[in-house]
Order: structure tokens, then sequence, then C-alpha cells
């Protein structure tokens, strides 16, 4: 056998390892493998003319006698059961009889080759190292040695030293130009650009232009910053692509990156040349003519871009979310607005549009819509947590009590052990007066709030009016004293609280301590002025309650404040100006059961 026949089946079984095709393996095997070992010429004479071929890699080779012919054979056997085991990946046993044919013949190269692709294989590369310079050394025209040894230089990070490898595979290995696109990927890996730059000279010199060729250099100038040369690579590659609509995007970017934005916009209207309905070139034809003032051409570019369904919904999403970091701002919102239903009339089954119209609406205003697009969202995907507590909270603050019901259950379904959906759960009940589940439903997720002290306060906020409603006032003020414990100020507690104490005739001197620090806080809210009055009142303390009363009804026309303004005279005997403002609450239509008989006997009723 002849180092040729080596060479070309080493090639062989190495292109057989980049393919899982087992039959054609076995094939392989038994029609090929033998000839991967022969005699040849003497082996230290070829070593020796070798090694004045310049292969600058090559390591120490054994210098052995010519083996006998039966010396071949069995290392040959053992080389062909070590390629079984090699392709069986039983990679240890085949290093062991790849180690017993290089015990027999250590100057074959295709035995070097395989014992250090093995290595190789077992991640051992200091020791594959020696054996794969061997390999060079006994036969310099195989590219494959050169690679393998070259793989194992840049494991090591040894990356000069596999530049030096290439550079020596080039030299030795005729027709190997093909490899200077791996020595330029690893120039491009060190950053040694100058370098890579001057390896795809020679490529261009060797196979003309070529389109990998352009990008390439183009990616280097852009991390080096040298946008000018960019520019002019991006121009080869429109002359070689005319008709690639990505390098007409990829080139008005970089013109508008270097602030020449007409010849970026130019460049986009040769690619709507060629797909007038690209919704990028669109995009960014909205972005030029933002920044020259051309705001409604701007605003159309970027609605023509919306309308495609070719626009990805993630990029719709990034766009819309910067018009609402924007916002409020009544110079975008209706392009925003109307951003949003181009964005749902083309993704009409994602959840992210209908998620993405929610925020926006509730950023400018409109609660209902963007409720119903949350919905919407969560009927798609009901995955989403945030997207559930925006639902009932956008509930609560349109007043919907039913609804936060309804929502907060479908919510608590998936997240049982999220305590702010009790909340919403309870507060619902709470105002659709179903005080039991109110109750039970906040206990619950007051004990999932304990570690949350914010959360936990506003659970006993809702809990002292639940238990208040149930008439459990022992409960309703040890959750209003919780509260008040952590946020003296609260002004929801200090003034149900106090009222409620004043209606029960209870802890009156603790209910008005509360309700002058209320109004000592918000002493022009006409709800606390009449609260604190009535603690007066409750109190037999009539000329202060009206003093107070007269402020209120200074600054509302209420019904409860008339009224207790109305009881408050007929307790200072002025009985024809109380039944006066009786009659005024009685127009408003919210007060108490006893303002018909109070006008009817002009007489007091409580």
């Amino acid at each position: 056998m002849k180092g040729a026949h080596l060479t070309s089946a080493s090639a062989t079984t190495i292109r057989l390892q980049s393919n899982n095709m087992k039959t054609f393996r076995k094939y392989v095997l038994a029609t090929c493998c033998l000839a991967l070992i022969g005699a040849g010429e003497s082996n230290a004479q070829s070593v020796k003319k070798k090694a004045k071929t310049g292969a600058e890699v090559a390591a120490p080779v054994t210098q052995a006698q010519q083996p006998s012919e039966r010396d071949r054979q069995i290392s040959e056997a053992l080389f062909l059961d070590g390629m079984k085991y090699f392709m069986l990946e039983d990679y240890q046993q085949a290093l062991q009889l790849f180690q017993k044919a290089y015990a027999i013949t250590p100057n074959n190269a295709t035995i070097n080759y395989k014992i250090g692709e093995t290595y190789l294989q077992l991640q051992d590369t200091k020791s594959a190292m020696p054996f794969a310079q061997a390999a060079i050394a006994l036969e310099s025209k195989n590219a494959y040695y050169y690679l393998l040894l070259a793989q194992l230089q840049t494991g090591q990070k040894q990356y000069d030293q596999a530049a030096q490898t290439f550079n020596a595979l080039l030299r030795n290995v005729p027709n190997s130009e093909e490899y200077l696109f791996n020595l330029a990927d690893l120039y491009l890996s060190q950053s040694r650009f100058d370098d890579a730059l001057k390896t795809y000279d020679r490529i261009e010199k060797q196979f003309g232009e070529l389109e990998q060729i352009y990008v390439s250099r183009q990616q280097i100038y852009l991390r080096q910053k040298d946008v000018v040369r960019a520019i002019e690579e991006g121009e080869k590659l429109l002359r070689l692509n005319p008709n690639e609509i990505r390098y007409f995007l990829a080139q008005a970017e970089l013109y508008n990156a270097s602030k020449k934005t007409d010849e970026a916009i130019a460049t986009l209207s040769r690619a709507l040349k060629l797909e007038p309905n690209n919704p990028f070139a669109h995009l960014m034809l909205s972005d030029l003519n933002r920044q020259k003032g051309k705001l409604n051409e701007s605003e159309k570019q970027v609605k023509i871009a919306f309308a495609s369904p070719e626009l990805d919904i993630d990029t719709k999403v990034r766009i819309l979310v910067d018009f609402i970091r924007q916002l409020p701002n009544p110079d975008i919102e209706d392009v925003s607005l109307e951003l949003v239903d181009l964005t749902i009339q083309t993704h009409p089954e994602e959840a992210k549009a209908y998620a993405v119209a929610g925020d926006l609406q509730t950023i400018v205003g409109k609660k209902e819509l963007a409720r119903n697009n949350y919905i919407k969202a969560v009927g798609l995907d009901d995955s989403h947590f945030k997207i559930w507590q925006q639902i009932v909270l956008l509930d609560a603050e349109l007043g919907q009590a039913d609804s936060m019901v309804v929502h907060s259950e479908q919510a608590l379904e998936l997240f049982p052990n999220q305590a702010v959906f009790w909340f919403y759960n309870g507060t619902g009940h709470l105002i659709e007066k179903n005080y039991d589940k109110a109750v039970k439903s906040l206990e619950f997720g007051k004990r999932l709030a304990a570690g949350e002290p914010q959360l936990a306060v506003q659970f006993n906020m809702q809990l002292g009016d639940g238990y208040n409603a149930l008439k459990e006032y022992k409960k309703s003020d040890e959750a209003y004293e919780a509260v008040l414990a952590q946020d003296p100020k609260n002004e929801h507690v200090l003034n149900n609280y106090s009222y409620f104490l004043s209606l029960r005739n209870e802890k009156l001197e603790r209910a008005k301590e509360m309700a002058a620090r209320l109004v000592k806080l918000h002493p022009n809210n006409p709800n606390y002025l009449d609260t604190y009055a009535w603690v007066l009142y409750k109190m037999g303390k009539y000329t202060e309650a009206r003093q107070y009363l007269e402020q209120a009804v200074a600054i509302s026309d209420d019904a409860t404040v008339v009224e207790h303004y109305g009881d408050v005279l007929f307790k200072l005997g002025k009985k024809e100006e109380a039944v006066s403002q009786w009659q005024k609450a009685k127009l408003k239509g919210e007060a108490s059961a006893f303002i018909d008989q109070k006008i009817k006997d002009r007489k007091l009723y409580e």
C-alpha cells in the first residue's frame, strides 16, 4: 500500500464522521479500511523527505526499523478493529487497538492521526497534540491532519499556533485555498481584524467577488467603528445582489448611522421598488421622516408598516412600548391608539396584541376598552398574573363590583396563592353587600399577605368595614386598630372607624380624636367635616357640630351632609331651618330612611 491510499481513506473516514449514515459506514469499513495501512517507501526516508517540505508543526517521530510484511498485516488488522469501535463511539476500546497498531508501525501517519482524533473525542487534548503533529510530519499533504491540529490548538487557546497551522496547510497542501475561510474565521475569533482583512483580500484574489467576503469585511469595519468603509462594502453588496432587499435595508441603516438621512431615504426608495409593502422599509422611513421633522409622513409610514401582517408581533410590541413610555402625550395619543388597533387587526390570535393595547389604553384613560382587551388577552393566554391583576384593578376603578368578583374568582383558579386576588374578591363581595363571603376571602388573603405589611393594611381596612356590617364590632375595631398601628394617617379608617363608633354611641372620645385628626389633615373635605360634626353631634356638642357642618354644606350638596345639617339645626331649636334642609336633602334622593317622616312631622327621628 502507498501513502496516497492512506490519505484518501482517512479523508473518507472523516467525511463520514460528519454524517449520521450508519449503513454507509458499514460499507466503508468493509471496502475501504483495508486500504488504510501500507508500506510504501521507507518510513525513515519518508520522515526525512517530508521534514524538508517545511511543515512547521512537525513533532518528533519514532525512528524504527522497516516493519515486516507480517507486522504490517497485524498492524492493519488491529487498526481495522479499532476503526470498528471508533465508528461505534467506543473510544476507549478503539484507542487501545490503535495504540497496539502504533506500537508495531509508529511512523504511520494515519495511525498517528487516528490516535490524536480519538484522544480528542475523549477530551484529552494534551495527549492528542503530539500525535497530530507527528501525522503532519509524516505526511504533510493531508489537509485533515492540519485541521485536527488546528482544532486542538484552538481548544487550548493557542490561537497563534493555530493560525500558523492553517498557513502551513495552505502552503503545503495543493488546492487548499478553501481553508482561507477557516483562517479568516480564526482571526475574527481573536479580533485580529487586520489579519482577517488581509485574508479576505487573498480569498477575493483566489475566488473573485463573493457575497460572504463583503459581508464579513463590512462586519469587521463596523466593529472597528469605520462606518465609511462599511458603507463602501455595502455598496459592493448591492452591486453584486441588486435584488436582495435585506442589503438595501442594512445599507439604509448605515447611512442613517452616519447621519446621511437623504441617502438612507433614497436607498429605502430603491428597496420599496423591489418590495412595495416591505414593513421594515416603511418603519425606517417613518423614523427618518420623524428625524427630518416630517411628522405627518412619519405617521403615514408607521401605519403602513403596522397594517402589514409580515411585521411580526414582537417588533410591533417593542415599538408600542416606546410609545407607552412617552405617554401621556397628546401629540402621539391618537396615532398610538390607531397602532394598537392595527396590531389587533393583523394579529387577532396573539395575546400580546390585546395586552399591549390594554397597557396603552389604560394610560390614556380608556379604562373600559383597556379592561376588555385584557380579558381578550387572557382568553388566548391565561398564564400571565399581571394581566389578571390589571383586569381586577380596572374593574375596581370602573366601579363594577360584580365583574371584580367574577374576574377575581377566575384568577384565583389559576393563582390561588396570590393574596391580591383574594383582596379584590373580598372587596367585590363587600361592595355587593355579600358580607360573609367578603370577610372569608379577606381573612384568607390576609394570611397569605402576612409577609407584606402594606398589603396586610389593605386587608384590615376592608375587614373593618366588613365586620362592622356583620355587627361583629370587636373584630371590626381590632382590624381598624391594626391599620392605624401601621398607618396612623389612613383617612379611610379614620373616617369610617370614627363614624361607625358615633353610630354605635361607643368610644366617642376615641371617635372624636380620630375625626379631629382627619379634619386637620384634610380641612376642606366635606365628608370628613361631616364625620367630625356627626361625632360632635353624638356627644351633644351641637354648636361645634353646626360650625363644621356649615363648612361642609358650603362646599358640598351631598344629601347626607345636608340632612345632618338639618338635624343639628333642629337640636339647636331652629325647626324651620331644619325642615328646609331636610327638604333639600330629599331632593337629592340619597337621604336617610327617616327623611319623609322628618319633613311630615317636622320632628327629628334617629
